[in-house]
């Protein structure tokens, strides 16, 4: 777990840049099933691993998924930049829908998204240096030629990332998981993207080290203008990375918010047990924790309504037949609740 202390130095994320206002990703009704087959006869069924999501994402601003292990949120980044194919909806990239793209189609906007992986050992080639690994997208793409352009950039890339130019002449098992992590980075960084989706990019490290990658993925927002959208399932990570934050359950979104307003003042149930769980620094300090009954159903036969009244301790009765609707609490706040409806 990161404590407040250990993370960033302290200061305010905004998007501050001109373009603040505009929408460079926006995704409408987006849903990843996956068909299964059950029993003798083959009976064919779907796990609803992400279902009928909508949200945006300004220019220059970091949106933190958050939500337990199984809720969907890996597979969300990954459908939206196509390396799960989504089964409904839309996603527009700076205005441009590129759900129904087809691989080819999609070479060119994946110079406009990037992902950063959890494992930074299994995401990068054992039998590559981390000169082959991060010259190879400037290669694909076609923007470096010949050997000494590509070196040279190489090396400014791994500088960046806080690594040494001898660096670029070993391998993946030479390096911690810290520095594996900053080479993903480094070749994430090499085609110049917008928009960088990072899926639990801290989650296999230790405290120490993360606190390291997050202030490096912070600085580099600033130097070059990035949009992340930033996987974890660590509340205290999202807090001290995120502008805004998206707390998923079972492959919806329950609540939306702008930082400060989602973490001092929680309306949906989940929300509400999920931050009554991160510990506080302080000890002479108490909060109420809030114990969740049951475990999260199967994604192959959500509950009906409300897919969480069955772990809800505040559970009507209208939240066992409909699904509920998004209501606005204020301006960058939004939850799906009944309670609010």
């Amino acid at each position: 777990m990161v404590m407040a202390d250990e993370i960033l130095k302290e200061e305010t994320l905004t998007a501050d840049t001109a373009s603040g206002n505009d929408a460079i990703l926006k995704v409408e009704n987006l849903k990843v099933y996956y068909k299964t087959h059950n029993g003798m006869f083959g009976k064919v069924g779907y796990v609803k691993a992400v279902d009928d999501v909508s949200f945006e994402i300004k220019k220059g601003e970091v949106f933190g998924i958050v939500g337990e292990s199984g809720c969907g949120k890996s597979t969300l980044g990954k459908a939206i930049c196509k390396l799960i194919e989504p089964t409904e909806g839309r996603v527009y990239f700076k205005g441009e829908e590129i759900a129904g793209y087809s691989r080819a189609q999609m070479r060119n906007i994946r110079k406009g998204i990037q992902m950063v992986f959890q494992d930074p050992y299994a995401s990068l080639n054992p039998r590559m240096s981390i000169r082959d690994i991060v010259a190879e997208p400037l290669m694909i793409h076609d923007l470096a030629k010949g050997k000494e352009e590509i070196d040279k950039r190489v090396v400014e890339l791994v500088r960046r990332v806080g690594l040494d130019a001898y660096h670029v002449n070993r391998y993946p098992h030479e390096f911690s998981g810290g520095q594996r992590q900053r080479i993903g980075i480094a070749r994430a960084l090499a085609v110049e993207p917008e928009l960088i989706i990072a899926d639990e990019p801290v989650s296999a490290l230790d405290v120490s080290i993360q606190s390291q990658v997050l202030n490096l993925m912070n600085e580099l927002k600033k130097e070059l203008n990035l949009t992340y959208i930033f996987v974890a399932h660590d509340l205290s990570v999202v807090e001290h990375i995120s502008d805004r934050v998206g707390v998923m359950y079972l492959g919806n979104f329950v609540e939306i918010g702008e930082k400060r307003k989602l973490y001092d003042n929680p309306c949906h149930p989940y929300t509400q047990a999920l931050l009554s769980a991160v510990p506080i620094p302080d000890p002479r300090a108490r909060k109420e924790r809030i114990i969740l009954e049951g475990n999260i159903p199967s994604a192959l036969n959500p509950p009906s309504g409300c897919k969480f009244h069955t772990r809800c301790p505040k559970c009507m009765g209208i939240c066992k037949e409909k699904v509920p609707k998004k209501t606005i609490l204020e301006e960058g706040h939004e939850v799906y609740c009944h309670l609010y409806g």
